[in-house]
C-alpha cells in the first residue's frame, strides 16, 4: 500500500479482515455497521433494556454498555437474557477501561468487549516519565501476562474485541516515548494487538478516537499504514469522533471526522458520539453511511487516475503555502463566501443571514463574529451601503456595470479568465469544474499561465459523485505544478434533509480542511436539494431563520472544527453512559448558555473521570463528575477546584475563567 488507503483519488472500500460479532459480519467489503452506546445505568437492566430496544428500532446494529466493575459485568447476563426474551437479538458489547477482572466476566455473556489499552492494566499517574528500553520492554511483559488471559477467553468463547484507543486516555510509558501524538496512539493498540495476534485470536476491530478531528484521522491513517507494512493484512476498524458534543457542533465535528475517512473507503462500523439520549445518534450515523452504501454510486477516476506523487503528508497537518490575494491566503484564516445569488431582490435585511444587523435609526451596520466576509450576488447589483469589511462576487457583465471596484470582484469560469481583457486589477475568482468525465490532466495546461498572477483565487468544485477525490487530484496538480493561488471550496449539496445538508458539507469540505487544502469555503445547493426543509424543521439545534443563514452558520461550524477559525466558544462534551454522576445534557445546556460567548475558549463537560482528564489535554478547562453530587474543575490537565457541589459547580467554573483571564462580560 503506497499511503493509507486503496485509492486517493477514486472512491475504494479498503479490504479489511472480516470479523464475527455473535453472527454480525464486520469489514471485509460488509456493508458499515452502525452502533451506539447505552445511557442508563448499567445495573438498571429494565431501564438498560428499554433504551437498548428504542436503539435497536431506531437502527443500531450493535449496543454498547458499560461495565466498570464486576457487579455491571455480571448483571450484563440479565440484560441480555431480557432483550433476548424480548426478541431481540442485536449483539452485545462490554465497556471496559479499568477492570480486567470485569472484562473476563463479560467475555463469557456477550458477544464483543472493548478494552481501552490505556486505562487497561497499565498506568496514567505520571510517576515516571523515562523509560529505558529494558524498562519498557517489561512493561510490555507485564501487560502481555494481564491481557492473555483475556485473549484466550475470548478466543473460547467465540467474543470479539474491540483495542479501543483514545487519544485523552495514553498511558505514562506511551506518553514517555512517543508524546500526546497520533503515533502513540498507534502504538498503543498495536501492543496489545501483537499480543493477541501472538495467540492466534484475530477477531479483533480496532478504533483510534479523539475529540480533535485532526487528530483522530491521522491516528487512523497511521495505524492502517501501520497494520499493512507489519502484518500485510488490516483489522476492521471502527470510527468516531468522541467527546463531539451535542446540536449541530456535534454532527459536524463527527461528520468531518468518520465522513474524512469514510471518504477514503476507511471505516466497518461507526458511532456519532453525542451528548443527547443515543436513539438520536442513529440518524446521523445513517446520514453519513448511505453515502458510502454502494460503491457502484461512486464514479470512479478517468484517465487522470494514474500513479501520482503525493506532495504533501496525509499523516501530520500542514497547511498548503499560498500568496496573499487581498484577505485571501498567505497564512490568513479561511474566508466565508455566503451565496445569495437566489435571492431576486437583494435588501439589507438579507444580510443578517450573513451576520450582519442593519440599524435604520443610526444607519449602522453591527457585525457578528460569524460574519461572512464575501457574498456572491450573481448578476445583482446592491442598491444600498454595504458594510465596509463586506465585498461582493458577481459575473463579469455585472462587475463590468459596478461603479465600486473595490467592493465588487468578478468570478470568470476556468478558461474564460485567459481569454477575457476585461479583469481587476486586485481580486479575480476563477471556478474549475474539478476533474470531470472527460478531463485529462492534459486539460488543465492553462494553470501555468495563472500562476504567476498575483489577482487570482481559484474556486474548486467538481460535479462528480466522488467531489473529495476529484478537488483532492486537483490540489495534488497544483501543487506539484508549483501553483499557489489562494483556493476556495465550493461545496454544493444535492439531499433533503437539514441533518443530510449538514453531514454532505461537514464531510465533504472538512475531509479536504484537515489536510491543510483551502483559504476560503463557500456552501450552496444544487438543483435538485430541497431547501424548504431547512425552514420548517422542528429540530431545535437548528434554530435557523433561513437557508442562508443555515448555510452560513454551517461553514464557520465546519472552520471551527478543522481549527482552522475560530469564531465562538468549543464544547468537549461526552455523550454520557452507565458511568456519567450527574445530567449531562442539562449540565452541557447550562454551562453553554453563561459561556457561550468566550470566543475561543475550550472547554470541556465530561461525566466521570474514565477519560475527562485525559480528553482535557486538548481543552482549556474542565468540568468532571468526580462523585455523585460533585465536580472537579481543571483548568487542562490541573486540578484547581477538587470535589466541589454540584449545585455551585457552574459558578466555580465562572470564577476559575475570570481567575485565568478567560472571562469576559455576555
Amino acid at each position: 500500500m503506497q499511503y493509507y488507503c486503496e485509492s486517493l483519488t477514486a472512491y475504494k472500500r479498503l479490504k479489511t479482515k472480516e470479523v464475527n460479532i455473535g453472527g454480525l459480519l464486520l469489514g471485509n467489503n460488509h456493508p458499515v455497521r452502525i452502533q451506539t452506546m447505552t445511557t442508563t445505568d448499567t445495573m438498571n437492566t429494565i431501564a438498560t433494556v428499554e433504551q437498548s430496544i428504542r436503539c435497536i428500532e431506531a437502527g443500531a446494529e450493535m449496543v454498547r454498555i458499560t461495565a466498570p466493575s464486576k457487579l455491571e459485568a455480571e448483571n450484563l447476563l440479565n440484560i441480555k437474557n431480557e432483550l433476548r426474551k424480548r426478541g431481540y437479538n442485536t449483539p452485545l458489547i462490554a465497556d471496559i477501561h479499568f477492570t480486567p477482572n470485569a472484562a473476563e466476566i463479560a467475555a463469557r455473556i456477550i458477544e464483543k468487549v472493548r478494552v481501552n489499552p490505556g486505562n487497561y492494566v497499565d498506568k496514567k499517574k505520571f510517576e515516571q516519565i523515562e523509560y529505558t528500553d529494558a524498562e519498557y520492554a517489561e512493561e510490555i511483559e507485564r501487560i502481555r501476562d494481564r491481557f492473555t488471559p483475556l485473549v484466550k477467553i475470548c478466543k473460547e468463547h467465540g467474543t470479539a474485541m474491540r483495542i479501543g484507543t483514545n487519544h485523552g486516555s495514553l498511558s505514562d510509558r506511551i506518553m514517555s516515548r512517543y508524546g500526546d501524538t497520533p503515533i502513540g496512539m498507534v502504538e498503543s493498540a498495536m501492543e496489545f494487538l501483537r499480543i493477541a495476534r501472538a495467540e492466534a485470536f484475530h477477531n479483533i476491530v480496532l478504533s483510534m478516537k479523539s475529540s480533535n478531528p485532526q487528530v483522530m484521522v491521522q491516528a487512523y491513517r497511521l495505524l492502517v499504514k501501520t497494520m499493512f507494512d507489519e502484518f500485510g493484512e488490516i483489522y476492521p476498524l471502527h470510527l468516531g469522533v468522541t467527546e463531539a458534543g451535542d446540536g449541530e457542533d456535534g454532527r459536524i465535528k463527527s461528520a468531518i471526522g468518520i465522513g474524512t475517512l469514510l471518504e477514503d473507503g476507511i471505516g466497518d462500523t461507526i458511532r456519532v458520539s453525542l451528548t443527547e439520549d443515543p436513539e438520536f445518534e442513529i440518524p446521523v450515523c445513517k446520514d453519513l453511511v448511505k453515502r458510502y452504501q454502494a460503491a457502484s454510486q461512486k464514479s470512479e477516476a478517468g484517465s487522470w487516475d494514474s500513479e501520482i506523487s503525493l506532495p504533501y503528508s496525509p499523516f501530520e497537518y500542514r497547511r498548503r503555502e499560498t500568496f496573499s490575494v487581498a484577505n485571501i491566503g498567505g497564512g490568513q484564516v479561511p474566508v466565508v463566501i455566503g451565496d445569495l445569488s437566489k435571492i431576486e431582490k437583494i435588501t439589507p435585511q438579507h444580510l443578517q443571514s450573513a451576520g450582519y444587523a442593519y440599524n435604520a435609526v443610526t444607519d449602522k451596520w453591527a457585525i457578528g463574529d460569524a460574519a461572512a466576509d464575501y457574498i456572491f450576488t450573481g448578476h445583482q447589483l446592491l442598491d444600498f451601503s454595504l458594510p465596509g469589511t463586506l465585498k461582493v462576487i458577481v459575473y463579469p457583465a455585472a462587475w463590468a456595470e459596478a461603479k465600486d471596484k473595490s467592493t465588487y470582484y468578478p468570478i470568470f469560469s476556468d478558461k474564460g479568465y485567459a481569454e477575457t481583457e476585461a479583469k481587476s486589477n486586485i481580486l479575480n475568482f476563477v471556478m474549475i469544474d474539478c476533474y470531470s468525465d472527460e478531463a485529462s490532466v492534459s486539460d488543465y495546461e492553462y494553470l501555468d499561465e495563472l500562476k504567476s498572477d498575483p489577482s487570482v483565487v481559484l474556486c474548486l468544485s467538481s460535479a462528480r459523485v466522488n467531489a473529495v477525490q476529484s478537488v483532492r487530484r486537483m490540489f495534488i496538480e497544483l501543487m506539484n505544478r508549483g501553483v499557489r493561488n489562494p483556493i476556495v471550496l465550493i461545496t454544493d449539496s444535492g439531499w433533503q434533509t437539514p441533518d443530510e445538508h449538514l453531514i454532505h458539507f461537514a464531510a465533504e469540505t472538512g475531509a479536504l480542511l484537515l489536510d491543510g487544502m483551502g483559504d476560503g469555503i463557500c456552501l450552496g445547493y444544487g438543483s435538485n436539494a430541497k431547501m424548504d426543509n431547512i425552514r420548517m424543521t422542528g429540530r431545535t439545534y437548528l434554530d435557523v431563520k433561513d437557508i442562508h443563514q443555515f448555510t452560513n452558520n454551517t461553514a464557520f461550524s465546519i472552520l471551527q472544527a478543522t481549527r482552522t477559525r475560530i469564531s465562538k466558544t468549543e464544547y468537549i462534551s461526552c455523550p454520557s453512559c452507565g458511568r456519567t454522576l450527574f445530567d449531562l445534557q442539562e449540565t452541557t445546556a447550562r454551562i453553554r448558555s453563561v459561556t457561550n460567548h468566550l470566543k475561543g475558549v475550550k472547554i470541556a463537560i465530561m461525566g466521570c473521570i474514565v477519560n475527562g482528564p485525559g480528553e482535557m489535554a486538548d481543552a482549556d478547562f474542565g468540568y468532571v463528575g468526580s462523585g455523585p453530587g460533585k465536580i472537579t474543575l481543571y483548568k487542562s490537565k490541573e486540578i484547581m477546584k477538587r470535589n466541589i457541589d454540584s449545585e455551585v459547580a457552574v459558578e466555580e467554573l465562572i470564577n476559575l475563567l475570570k481567575e485565568h483571564g478567560a472571562w469576559v462580560e455576555p
